[in-house]
């Protein structure tokens, strides 16, 4: 499983604001429900519920929260960069900046374990991580450009520029 095969560009947030653990998560559970059709409710309290049993911020101001539902059908990916560290709980109390919320389908917990150890090695890695973290954004400012283009390429704007 790749976690491109989880995600889409409407998965990620670059600068997700949250004043503690329980607002981020709510937060995850509004963006997930978006794209999933699932209750933002019923995302919030199952990884609440697994939040409750520990917590998933594993050190070096990274966290994995996730849980598994019997609505789903496919495992999703959500990935956030937060406005500012807040505290996770995590296992070296550091604050956590890097979030990535998994999903899965209750009935498929070889997929849920996979992606978990495979996005567990990314976020552990710091290198790894920073990498990854610059890449999505070198790959959104390509998006912005190409938007810009193919949408301002039918006007004109008799030689006004227009900045990124």
């Amino acid at each position: 499983m790749k976690i491109s095969e989880i995600m889409s560009v409407n998965s990620i947030v670059l600068s997700l604001k949250a004043n503690n653990k329980r607002q981020l998560l709510q937060a995850l559970a509004e963006k997930a429900a978006e794209i999933t059709g699932i209750s933002e409710r019923t995302i919030f309290d199952t990884i609440l519920e697994r939040e409750n049993l520990g917590s998933t911020g594993f050190g070096g101001g990274t966290a994995l929260p996730h849980g598994r539902l019997a609505e789903l059908n496919k495992v999703y990916g959500f990935f956030a960069r937060l406005h500012a560290p807040l505290d996770f709980d995590a296992i070296d109390d550091k604050p956590v900046d890097l979030v990535f919320l998994l999903l899965s389908p209750e009935s498929n917990g070889a997929d849920h374990l996979t992606a978990l150890a495979q996005i567990s090695r990314i976020l552990k890695d710091e290198a790894t991580c920073n990498f990854t973290l610059f890449s999505l954004l070198v790959s959104i400012f390509r998006c912005l450009l190409i938007f810009r283009q193919i949408h301002y390429s039918s006007f004109n704007f008799e030689g006004n520029i227009f900045s990124i």
